[in-house]
């Protein structure tokens, strides 16, 4: 069986779409094929069920040109099922000149099955995606499988030593945690538990390489989305900054601390509690 999505938006929103797609796939034995920007198919390599990226930018006004080729290339693989995200009449057409039986979407006049964003936290939201399929979703089970050599090479950079590991994840935004508190916090920590090594993510290296050091990190914390998704799909314990309570998912090892607005204010002290010093 052949799974299409049609992906459009951040590398957040394409990170949230990751647990339904993989469960889809790996329920139906499916492959699965992805038309997205480019710029932010990262995630879906991180997916081993992925066949083929389809290299499309639904935000930068498609051409005519564009939807025929894109046509081209749903028409011609046997897809059975497309999960589609994008909207607008051009979408909606070149769906309705596809094979694909069965469509599902949030709205369109292409889509045979209509469905409404449920509850939950947001990757678990796309649940009723799934239930059109006779399917459940539990997206807090969700984990990335990382290849080893990614994580041998991850570990050979982390810091030296046998004590715990704080990744640090600034989003480097204006309204972030001032950069003078992420650099003095390991140094407070250590004086509490002078074993710690810690270590600044850095932002250019690739999602995978990303996620491997989130893999090996004892603790991450975080004021990047990127980052902390990262650390919800290995099953890193996660000190959130800036994040809405009710976008991740409900377990111990995640906390959720402050909002984006207040950021520039949090207290080291707040940070250390919800680290559990």
């Amino acid at each position: 069986m052949r799974v299409l999505a049609l992906s459009p938006g951040s590398l957040e929103d394409q990170l949230d779409r990751l647990p339904a797609l993989a469960d889809i796939c790996q329920k139906l034995n499916a492959s699965l094929q992805v038309a997205c920007d480019p710029q932010q198919a990262a995630p879906w390599k991180l997916l081993p069920c992925l066949d083929k990226l389809l290299p499309f930018s639904f935000e930068a006004n498609p051409t005519l040109a564009d939807w025929a080729n894109l046509l081209g290339c749903v028409r011609e693989p046997d897809f059975q099922i497309c999960i589609n995200f994008a909207e607008g009449q051009q979408v909606n057409l070149m769906l309705s000149m596809s094979h694909i039986p069965k469509r599902l979407a949030v709205e369109g006049f292409a889509c045979t099955d209509q469905v409404s964003v449920g509850p939950g936290w947001t990757a678990q939201r796309l649940n009723p995606f799934l239930q059109a399929l006779g399917l459940d979703l539990k997206a807090d089970q969700f984990r990335l499988s990382l290849a080893a050599e990614a994580l041998e090479e991850a570990r050979e950079a982390l810091p030296s030593g046998d004590g715990p590991l704080l990744l640090l994840s600034p989003s480097g935004q204006g309204n972030d945690w001032p950069a003078a508190e992420w650099h003095q916090l390991p140094e407070t920590i250590k004086s509490r538990l002078p074993a710690l090594r810690s270590m600044v993510l850095p932002a250019e290296l690739s999602l995978t390489k990303r996620a491997a050091l989130v893999a090996n990190a004892d603790v991450v914390l975080s004021s990047c989305p990127v980052s902390q998704r990262l650390a919800i799909y290995c099953g890193t314990p996660l000190v959130a900054l800036g994040a809405e309570s009710a976008d991740l998912p409900e377990r111990q090892e995640i906390r959720c601390l402050s909002r984006p607005q207040e950021l520039a204010t949090l207290q080291s002290s707040d940070v250390l509690t919800a680290l559990g010093f």
